[in-house]
């Protein structure tokens, strides 16, 4: 699972989203397991700890075993919260391609999560699924070139938003 990532709800609601379908096990930054209490739960739910920006191959190599096993690994490529911003595609989700041949690699566009802080206004949130238009990864495709393109598909769909109730007044008044 390849889903852009502009708000702290998004692994949440995909979660929620696809809980009848497929147990997600999110690829999540290790810093998370410091926050008092939530680490156990985040175990607990089979979440695979990831030091950003490190190559942690312990982590890559917990998800490559998630994924020959049939599990279902979700993977923000752009490796953190976008704040609005277009961000680079991080290597993670090329390499992950690369060491699983085969595996099946689905697009999601999450939308309207960044609402979740604009009370009153109700959130709409949507999640929507898709096969990459590029098609499933190529043997000879590079796994940054692969992050690249599947991160571009899914921002095709869902174009960066930034979140907080600052920028949405910024939004309102044409900012």
């Amino acid at each position: 699972m390849v889903p852009n990532h502009d708000s702290q709800w998004d692994p949440v609601l995909l979660g929620i989203a696809l809980r009848r379908r497929r147990k997600l096990r999110f690829l999540a930054r290790a810093s998370l397991w410091k926050i008092p209490g939530l680490g156990p739960i985040l175990y607990g739910l089979g979440q695979i700890p990831i030091e950003r920006g490190a190559r942690d191959v312990r982590a890559l190599g917990r998800a490559v075993d998630a994924l020959r096993s049939g599990q279902a690994v979700c993977v923000f490529p752009e490796g953190k919260l976008s704040r609005g911003e277009r961000l680079r595609a991080r290597s993670g989700i090329g390499r992950l391609a690369v060491a699983c041949p085969g595996v099946r690699v689905v697009l999601c566009a999450v939308a309207g999560t960044t609402d979740y802080v604009r009370f009153p206004q109700r959130p709409r949130v949507t999640v929507t699924l898709f096969e990459p238009a590029g098609g499933q990864p190529h043997p000879d495709e590079e796994p940054d070139a692969l992050a690249t393109r599947l991160l571009g598909e899914v921002r095709e769909r869902v174009p960066p938003v930034p979140a907080g109730r600052g920028k949405a007044r910024e939004l309102s008044e044409g900012g």
